[in-house]
């Protein structure tokens, strides 16, 4: 009977060992609560669903006390705890899921869905956008400034840079190549600030443009022809590639993307690309990095500063396509209607949106949507040049 007890009481000593309560923090329990808040965000408030729910899902999977060993894996004792330091034979499944992040291969298949589900013929019809979208960009390099003055190296503070770009894939794939650890950060930050653009940019594009500013009608665009549609992604991508190889893996799988829907006849390919494609590696995308927001990890004074720097990037990029469309008004004499500037920022096509909903609060007949979005795509563009160009520095 004695040994019996004794065998029971190793039975429950065991199971209690196994359970996720015996092995609970504080931080396990906090980042469950933030999980919740994006969830909250992400199915309630619409915030940017598609990438925030599975980002929080991620978050909440790998947060549950007991539940990282058997999702992720098991580190040999006194190693560094990087990616290819699991022990084969206990990865699991969000491991192999992180695979795609760590050979940086989602992100510009992310890009490869987007180029196939816009139209570029407002940048074409209108190549000035390009300008704006450059202008915009100046929240990317505030934000390289601001990282550098609280501290952090060259190479950190050129992943959280990135972030002023409104861009996720490129956030990812900039923070992967430069500052891995600073990634679940990065992309959480960028992708929160997405989902807010437009509590972000409506408060700045009222103060900074005149009602008078906001009710300029734009000429329609002209028509783009095919041969101008089938070329510019082909001229784009030789030119960027001559010029900027570290660019290529986004703007090329941007541009094939788009050459697939602007060619005709690769129909199943555009569409799987704009539908299953992007929508599967979105999925992987979203609980892969999410998987790395860790209590111990995330929750830091670091996390603050880049959630600091990643909203004045957001302003700034707001800030800088608005004062740039306002200067081409002044320049053209009133052609230019100073609210596309915000749509410069690469968040497509939800900025753009953002600028037709102030428009019509002025004026409800005047639609500058189409407008609006040669300076998004240009803004798309930009943030893959920038990538490109923090990427080239030996930092």
């Amino acid at each position: 009977m004695q040994n019996l007890l004794i065998d029971f009481g190793k039975i429950f000593s065991d199971l209690w060992e196994s359970m996720g309560l015996s092995q609970g923090t504080w931080q396990n329990y906090v980042m469950l609560l933030i999980a919740g808040v994006l969830f909250f965000l992400a199915i309630f408030k619409k915030a940017e669903p598609m990438l925030l729910l599975p980002i929080a899902f991620g978050m909440f999977l790998i947060n549950i006390p007991g539940a990282e060993k058997i999702l992720w894996g098991v580190y040999p004792e006194g190693v560094e705890h990087t990616y290819d330091a699991v022990e084969p034979a206990s990865r699991g499944l969000l491991w192999y899921l992180y695979f795609g992040v760590d050979k940086v291969i989602y992100p510009p298949l992310i890009f490869l869905g987007i180029g196939a589900m816009t139209d570029f013929g407002p940048l074409i019809a209108n190549p000035k956008s390009m300008f704006i979208g450059a202008g915009a960009q100046l929240g990317i390099f505030i934000a390289l400034f601001g990282a550098i003055l609280l501290g952090f190296s060259g190479a950190e503070a050129a992943a959280i840079a990135i972030i002023g770009g409104a861009d996720g894939p490129t956030a990812i794939y900039v923070a992967k190549k430069l500052s891995e650890n600073l990634v679940p950060t990065i992309a959480i930050a960028a992708y929160s600030y997405m989902a807010l653009i437009p509590f972000i940019q409506k408060p700045v594009m009222r103060l900074l443009t005149t009602k008078k500013e906001r009710a300029i009608r734009m000429k329609p665009l002209r028509r783009v022809s095919k041969v101008e549609r089938i070329m510019f992604p082909i001229i784009v991508t030789l030119v960027v590639g001559l010029l900027l190889p570290d660019a290529i893996p986004l703007l090329g799988m941007l541009m094939l993307g788009n050459l697939f829907r602007e060619s005709g006849v690769v129909e199943r390919l555009s569409s799987q690309a704009q539908n299953g494609l992007i929508n599967t590696v979105t999925i992987f995308l979203g609980i892969a990095v999410g998987c790395k927001a860790k209590g111990e990890i995330f929750l830091s004074l670091q996390t603050l500063e880049i959630m600091a720097i990643g909203i004045l990037a957001f302003y700034c990029g707001t800030i800088g396509g608005l004062l740039t469309a306002k200067l081409m008004c002044k320049l053209t004499k009133g052609q230019i209607n100073p609210l596309i500037g915000s749509a410069g920022v690469s968040a497509v096509p939800m900025a753009a949106r953002i600028s037709e909903d102030v428009g019509r609060e002025t004026d409800p007949s005047n639609h500058l949507l189409m407008h609006a979005m040669g300076p998004n795509v240009a803004g798309v563009i930009g943030s893959a040049l920038a990538a490109g160009i923090l990427l080239s520095i030996p930092w």
